[in-house]
This record gives structure tokens, sequence and C-alpha cells, in this order.
């Protein structure tokens, strides 16, 4: 049985007062860097794996995306999607990215946000989203980075006072489950090294454009506890193309 913490009540309300879920991409500290290496949108299809709210799936159309498919597990995740990212051009569907059958390349350009490490077989993943991209064709993701997932609980260690001591880093090289603290609930997510990250990539036929680890952009250092996401990297963006 695939998680799905999404569709838990209490989580979602949890979710949905995140900074990124009330405003959106401009809410999405890693946004700037990502925006960077999208690939043209216009007259092209689109799929995003795990859309969320469809925060995505609208930057495409409102870039020229012909048609945007967006998937997700999350029945609640797709309810509000299509309340505040409703468009002609974007239809959304309710399926595990891991269920998801893709037609030979039907697709321009996939792309997917903070989901990849949620799915237990990366390798079989990459493979289907290569076969499903058109020759020329381009991947883009993002996922916590491996840095940020070894240890698993994805929390600081802390002193007497409560205050920030440093982040852990321990199992790295020991992939597979990790049972993660996130929005104070235990979520079921996997580590993964960059090595496998990368070389998965690779070794499907992929040639990698963009490696970025970005950090928060300055005018979020307002933000409780922002500088110190300056002190280890959360995130990882890669994208690659398909020859």
């Amino acid at each position: 049985m695939k998680e799905n913490k999404y569709d838990d009540e209490q989580f979602f309300l949890k979710y949905s007062n995140m900074l990124r879920s009330k405003e959106g991409l401009k809410g999405a500290g890693e946004w700037p860097e990502l925006k960077k290496i999208l690939p043209d949108f216009k007259n092209k299809k689109v799929l995003d794996l795990g859309c969320g709210y469809g925060w995505h799936c609208k930057y495409a159309v409102e870039n020229g995306a012909s048609y945007v498919l967006g998937t997700d597990i999350s029945k609640k995740m797709l309810e509000t999607a299509k309340q505040k990212n409703k468009h002609k051009n974007i239809e959304y569907r309710c399926v595990a990215m891991e269920d998801l059958e893709i037609s030979y390349e039907a697709f321009d350009i996939i792309i997917s946000s903070l989901a990849f490490h949620y799915i237990k077989d990366y390798d079989s993943l990459i493979l289907k989203i290569y076969n499903g991209l058109k020759k020329g064709g381009t991947l883009v993701f993002s996922v916590e980075h491996p840095v940020f997932t070894s240890e698993g609980s994805e929390d600081w260690y802390y002193n007497e006072k409560g205050e920030i001591l440093h982040f852990p880093v321990d199992n790295y090289y020991y992939e597979g489950k990790r049972e993660s603290n996130f929005l104070d609930e235990k979520v079921i997510k996997y580590h993964r090294t960059l090595t496998t990250y990368l070389g998965t990539l690779l070794k499907n036929g992929f040639q990698i454009n963009h490696i970025v680890e970005p950090k928060p952009p300055e005018e979020m250092f307002n933000i409780d506890g922002m500088k110190d996401e300056m002190r280890r990297p959360m995130m990882l963006i890669i994208s690659a193309k398909k020859y």
C-alpha cells in the first residue's frame, strides 16, 4: 500500500498552512533557482508527477504549454488544485506515479517537485519517464537532498536550551526507507545517494544538463529559521535531456 499522508485531515491542514501552500511558487524557497532551468513550454505537452496544488501546471500553461497533465496520489491535493489552478489546458488525474501508464513519447517535458523521495523504486520510474518523453524532451525534478534525508529524522540536534547545534548526517550509503519527521508527523520517505540520483539518469540514457543545490533566497531570511537553511542543503534540483 503506497503511503498517502496528504489525505489525512490533520496532516493536510498543517500542509495547507505552509508558506508555499498559501503563496504558491513565490512562497517556495527553491523556486528562483528552479525557474532558471525550466525549458521553453511553448506548444509543449507537459506531465507534472506529484503535482500537489498544481502551481507548476498553471505556470506551464501560462507560459504557452498546449496541454498539461497533473497527477497526484492525494484527492485533497487535487481538489485544491482544481480550485486554485484550474485551466482549460490542464487535466488533473488522481493516480500514484508508480501506477501511471505513460504512452511512448507522449510528452515534451516531465516535471516533478519534491515527490520522488516518496518513491521506493526510482530506477523503474526513471525508465518509465525516459520512455514517456519525446526525443529531445526534458525532465526537471526536485527532491530532498541526500544530505538531508540520510539520517532519517530530518531534524537538527539541539542543546539543553533548545538551540540548534548541528544537522545529523549518518548512514549515508545505506539507501532505502526512512521514517522522517515532517510537520510534526511521521512520514515514510526513501533515501538515496547523489550517485544513485545521477547515475540512474545516465544509465537510462539521459544527459544531465543542470545540478542545483538551491540556497534560500535572501529576501526570505526574515522568516523564522530560514537563515539556518544556509547550514546544510535541503533540496536538490536536476535537469536532464533525452537524446
